[in-house]
């Protein structure tokens, strides 16, 4: 029988144990290009987040319980491990070296023992397979101005480690042609991010027993500032296929060795991202399907969601695939027209997804292993809230706003006439970056609850090309800030009427706990309560004590270098601010945490207890930016919960 009671007070199947059971992350995936046989990294809480490597289809670990598959290269890592021919090669995070290890067989060491080396994306040579390229980032000089990157060859014979391409600030993506020949890879300066302007090199490549070296490097694609050209991956020996926004859109091109060309796939652009910000080593967002050079399949960001399209790569020609999935990632090749990905629906668990694909026929989708088939909710689908995709606009400008609204759903209860829930805004990370459609189990706690959730993707989000992205450039703490506002302002009256305009809090992680601070600074009238985990409140701060991938970042951002911009570093710090903040805080902070050092976090505490204002903090030890242990994830979200039902006054 239905209930009547207030938004806010519903009883939920969605417990704080069903969220930590579904804790198992599936990190990233990775394929055995001779073997076919399919990998993927879990992410564990509940073994203090360590990160193990599983045979997908047998469900079997590759090592034991010592071992964390993890790299900490560019900080937020990705790409820790590669797998060839049955062997397995991986960076393991307690001591940074790369390890060897067989299937059931004892990891061990390939690279000599130096706590400052770090080693990701690894590229394994198809005719001398010991030889190994990859990323190696050197932190002796912990300055984030001194910290070195490079691609590097690994003997993984003899244990030693040679230097091979270097004079970039960053590399990514290094990948072999099936012949071993050539060799592509992509890398950037300061100050640009990967999405900015990033380049692809390809060079010719000498491989014997015991050396490799290269030749003939070429600048093929891409533009400092300007055009960022990204995510190289071989279609054949001749053909390396990569995306680039010149037209201002991520769209994918092509590059062939035997004319020296570059050129777009598509013979028109079209206005849709075919890739998403690099911030992990990890992501790929298309693979061919064959080794001849003929087709490819692309996940592609299409109103807010993802799409895949099977694209000739000849003729140019493309058509969308009928997919269930509304976020794909970690698209990889299996085998001729197969493909596996990270599968996520509006309303069922993130799943391993292996999709075939012949003769055009409709795809079929299928779950790799029996426990990602039998892995279905906890809970009925009729508790699961679907978001509704709404765009609003700026009332200065005319600029659009993309947001993801879900209602608050639980069949068990209705609200009392005429009442409007309360809501959390969420402002993403990044902030290149963006939310996504997909279900999410932080989400349904909070909605089966009697809350509404609000994702905003503001201006500078990913996935609405390369123009919504710059209108962040210069405006961090301002457009975001605004954008958010707007949502809270615009869903909470006519003619959306949603929310409830007096029961307004605003949450957000790292970029997006910024925007938490700087809400709440300068828009006190709309938000009643904040939450900001591992957020900034010291922009001068950040400048000088971030790690070196995004350590120019801040300076587009904020349109300078504090020396250059004083001015604008005052009036976005939110520690400058702190005594504008109205709404209750709550502050939780990973004591570990190097992109947003605990400094951060506290500057701004202290600031509002010494005026008396009402703060919560928490600092979770051993943490770093993220909670990966399973009892401070729980932690976490009890406090938060808890915080906005004593701030709007829904104890039971």
């Amino acid at each position: 029988m239905t209930k009547t009671a207030p938004y806010g007070t519903w009883t939920s199947p969605v417990t704080i144990d069903v969220l930590l059971k579904s804790g198992v992350k599936n990190d990233e995936l990775f394929v055995d290009s001779v073997t076919s046989t399919i990998y993927h990294i879990e992410q564990r809480p509940n073994e203090g987040g360590r990160l193990v490597i599983v045979n997908t289809e047998k469900g079997t670990e590759v090592f034991g319980k010592e071992w964390s598959a993890r790299t900490s290269v560019h900080e937020y890592g990705g790409a820790p491990a590669v797998a060839y021919d049955g062997v397995i090669y991986f960076s393991h995070f307690k001591d940074g070296r790369v390890y060897r290890v067989k299937e059931g067989g004892e990891p061990e060491p390939v690279t000599p023992e130096n706590a400052n080396y770090r080693y990701a994306s690894f590229a394994v040579h198809p005719e001398q397979p010991h030889l190994l390229v990859a990323i190696r980032e050197d932190h002796t000089n912990p300055q984030p101005s001194a910290v070195q990157n490079i691609l590097c060859v690994i003997d993984t014979k003899n244990s030693t480690v040679a230097e091979l391409v270097t004079g970039a600030d960053f590399y990514a993506g290094p990948c072999f042609t099936p012949d071993g020949k050539h060799i592509a890879w992509q890398q950037w300066y300061h100050p640009d991010m990967p999405w900015e302007g990033s380049e692809i090199h390809v060079a010719d490549v000498t491989a014997d027993g015991s050396s490799l070296t290269l030749s003939n490097d070429k600048h093929v694609a891409g533009k400092r500032i300007d055009i960022s050209a990204a995510y190289p991956v071989w279609a054949s020996n001749d053909l390396l296929l990569f995306v680039s926004d010149e037209s201002g859109y991520h769209n994918p091109w092509k590059y062939s060795i035997s004319t020296g060309k570059a050129s777009a796939v598509l013979p028109v652009p079209l206005a849709e991202d075919f890739a998403e910000p690099m911030w992990r080593l990890s992501y790929t967002f298309f693979a061919p399907l064959d080794l001849e050079g003929k087709t490819a399949i692309f996940s592609v960001l299409s109103e807010g969601r993802s799409v895949l399209y099977l694209v000739s790569l000849s003729g140019g020609t493309f058509e969308q695939l009928d997919c269930p999935y509304v976020n794909v990632a970690c698209l990889l090749r299996v085998t001729d027209n197969s493909i596996i990905f990270l599968g996520q629906a509006y309303d069922e668990a993130e799943r391993i997804v292996l999709c075939r694909i012949n003769d055009y026929a409709k795809p079929h989708f299928a779950p790799v292993n029996a426990a990602a088939a039998s892995d279905d909710l906890p809970f009925g689908r009729e508790y699961v809230s679907i978001p509704r995709s709404i765009t609003l606009t700026v009332p200065e400008t005319g600029e659009p706003v993309h947001i993801l609204f879900y209602p608050p759903v639980n069949p068990d209860y209705v609200a009392p006439a005429g009442e409007k829930p309360p809501a959390i805004i969420m402002a993403h990370g990044g902030p290149t970056s963006r939310s996504t459609p997909a279900l999410s189990l932080k989400v349904q706690y909070y909605t089966t609850r009697g809350f509404a959730w609000v994702d905003v993707n503001y201006g500078g989000s990913s996935g609405f090309g390369r123009k919504y992205i710059k209108r962040l450039e210069k405006n961090w703490g301002l457009v975001d800030v605004n954008d958010c506002a707007v949502a809270a302002t615009q869903l909470s009256a006519a003619p959306h009427s949603l929310i409830d305009p007096a029961r307004l809090a605003i949450t957000g992680g790292s970029a997006g706990g910024y925007t938490v601070l700087m809400a709440l600074c300068t828009r006190p009238d709309v938000f009643a309560a904040g939450t900001s985990s591992y957020g900034i409140s010291d922009l001068v701060k950040l400048g000088e004590f971030t790690h070196k991938f995004e350590s120019q970042y801040l300076f587009k951002l904020v349109g300078g270098t504090n020396e250059e911009v004083p001015e604008v570093y005052a009036a976005r710090s939110p520690v400058k601010l702190a005594g504008n903040i109205r709404a209750p805080l709550l502050v939780l902070q990973g004591s570990e945490d190097a992109v947003v050092p605990p400094e951060q976090a506290e500057l701004i505490v202290a600031n509002i207890k010494k005026r008396g204002g009402r703060v919560e903090y928490t600092v979770f030890e051993g943490e770093g930016h993220g909670w990966r242990k399973a009892e401070n994830i729980k932690t976490a979200l009890l406090q938060e919960i808890g915080f906005y039902e004593d701030v709007f006054g829904l104890r039971k």
